[in-house]
């Protein structure tokens, strides 16, 4: 991704290298503050122990997330064997501890961990329970029963393996590529399961969302110091075919009135004739009638009629 060009509106698309120790939330109230902008929403939360990669859409370009392309998701672990945690991560209590497993032994059973398989949510997680977070429940004790849910794992790559002298494997770092929902800690759960071991995340970074890498994101520090150019919006949709418009069409998109579809493609991504302003996005339809041939219906406007 090239560098920002500033937006000359307060809406746009910002990425942001989340340290460690913050939450997303907090990421995005220091947004807020920065940009002076409310309507802030991001893709994908990351733990507070978690760093890398939040994306944030905002002001009227929040109205993309729906559309955002944000996956694949990757992320590069550390998986730490002998002990496994209440929260599958580093800060929870130990829970269950076993022996270290071998390399060959994780090399046999890591194939079952790829593709579309179960995988049970971690206690301490946001999904809700009667109306209740897990997270909720499982700090004030109650035992928490979640049901699996289907999850995709594209890709693992063992970027390193750390081996005491017996050849036993103390940690991996691994690159997961997966869909959206995938919790990697419970990954690391059921990876030792599956080996008669245990395990827990001693670390946990994410690297990419869809087309957007950390590399191009600013710190946090960068953020709170006003020194992140926020993206124009339509920054936020790469690959989407781009037509311009005329007087004439951009009048009738922002009132919701299709316009001629000249660009190939499912969705299009539809500005102003004179600059990449983003003003709508919007799908292809066939026109009610034999003469109108494609037509682009707006389904996202980004200004007022």
């Amino acid at each position: 991704m090239t560098s920002p060009r500033p937006t000359a509106t307060p809406d746009g698309l910002l990425l942001v290298d989340k340290p460690a120790g913050v939450s997303s939330h907090d990421v995005v109230n220091a947004a807020r503050r920065a940009i002076g902008e409310r309507r802030i929403g991001h893709a994908g939360t990351l733990d507070p122990f978690a760093t890398g990669l939040l994306v944030l859409l905002v002001g009227r370009a929040t109205r993309l997330l729906p559309h955002l392309p944000d996956e694949p998701k990757v992320y590069e672990a550390r998986i730490a064997f002998g002990v496994e945690t209440d929260t599958e991560d580093l800060l929870g209590q130990p829970v269950r501890e076993a022996a270290l497993p071998t390399r060959a032994a994780l090399l046999a059973v890591l194939p079952r961990f790829v593709g579309r398989i179960d995988q049970v949510p971690p206690a301490y997680s946001a999904k809700r329970i009667d109306g209740q977070r897990a997270y909720a429940l499982a700090r004030a004790g109650a035992a928490v029963e979640l049901k699996p849910v289907p999850i995709t794992v594209h890709r693992w790559e063992l970027l390193a393996v750390d081996e005491d002298a017996e050849g036993r494997v103390r940690s991996v770092d691994a690159r997961i590529t997966c869909g959206g929902g995938t919790y990697v800690r419970s990954l690391a759960r059921d990876l030792a399961r599956a080996v008669d071991s245990a395990a827990h995340l001693a670390a946990l970074r994410r690297v990419r969302t869809g087309p957007f890498d950390v590399a191009d994101a600013v710190t946090l520090e960068d953020l709170r110091e006003r020194r992140a150019a926020l993206r124009p919006a339509l920054a936020a949709l790469p690959g989407f075919p781009v037509q311009r418009l005329s007087d004439d069409e951009l009048a009738k998109i922002v009132r919701g009135i299709d316009v001629a579809a000249t660009v190939p493609g499912p969705w299009g991504a539809l500005v102003r004739a004179d600059d990449d302003i983003l003003v709508a996005l919007a799908e292809r339809r066939h026109g009610a009638g034999s003469s109108e041939g494609e037509r682009w219906q707006p389904r996202v406007v980004m200004r007022e009629a």
